[in-house]
């Protein structure tokens, strides 16, 4: 993996994908096994600076991923990889909800 050291103002510049995903009942820890799989791929795209699952300790069926790329065609190119069609392929009949939000910053970095 290459290496993704960002300063703080960088890490403010770019292209935010927020998730939420509900697994369905039973199917938990296969997302979350799915989410496990996605880190190192994800995170050797050129587009990618951070790629962050989250799994709540109240609920194990919610998960939240913080995905951050140089822009928005980073998210462009990732949508088109291998690993993220795989995913979605075989994870979209084990989840209930799934509900992506883009950002992007609107403070300029000072």
């Amino acid at each position: 993996m290459a290496d993704k050291s960002f300063t703080p103002a960088e890490l403010n510049d770019g292209f935010v994908v927020a998730i939420e995903i509900d697994a369905k009942v039973g199917e938990e820890q296969a997302v979350a096994d799915a989410l496990t799989a996605l880190i190192v791929p994800t995170m050797a795209e050129p587009g990618v600076k951070l790629f962050l699952p989250y799994r709540s300790p109240t609920d194990p069926k919610a998960f939240f991923i913080f995905e951050l790329y140089r822009n928005e065609a980073g998210w462009a190119e990732h949508q088109s990889t291998d690993h993220f069609k795989t995913f979605v392929d075989t994870m979209l009949p084990r989840i209930a909800r799934r509900e992506r939000a883009p950002f992007v910053p609107f403070v300029p970095n000072t």
